[in-house]
């Protein structure tokens, strides 16, 4: 190994973990809701799968960011 390699972080392979567990985790709870949303006609079963389908994705942005930089929250705006 040179100076100038960094040894591997083990931060990214935690956060790939997490954004796995995040989609079984979501997967499973909309699978679990199947029987319930099953009974709703398709005009309504259409925008929940949608919505759904999408909402998962809104937990990542601090998973991603903590992957980076070791920090949950984005820093404050700077004056």
């Amino acid at each position: 190994m040179t100076t100038d390699e960094q040894p591997p972080r083990p931060r990214p392979t935690a956060g790939v973990f997490m954004i796995i567990g995040v989609i079984i985790v979501w997967a499973i709870f909309i699978a679990s809701l199947s029987d319930f949303v099953g009974r709703w006609p398709a005009l309504l079963q259409l925008p929940f799968y949608i919505v759904a389908g999408v909402v998962w994705i809104l937990p990542l942005k601090p998973i991603l960011r903590w992957s980076e930089t070791g920090r949950w929250r984005a820093d404050p705006p700077q004056p």
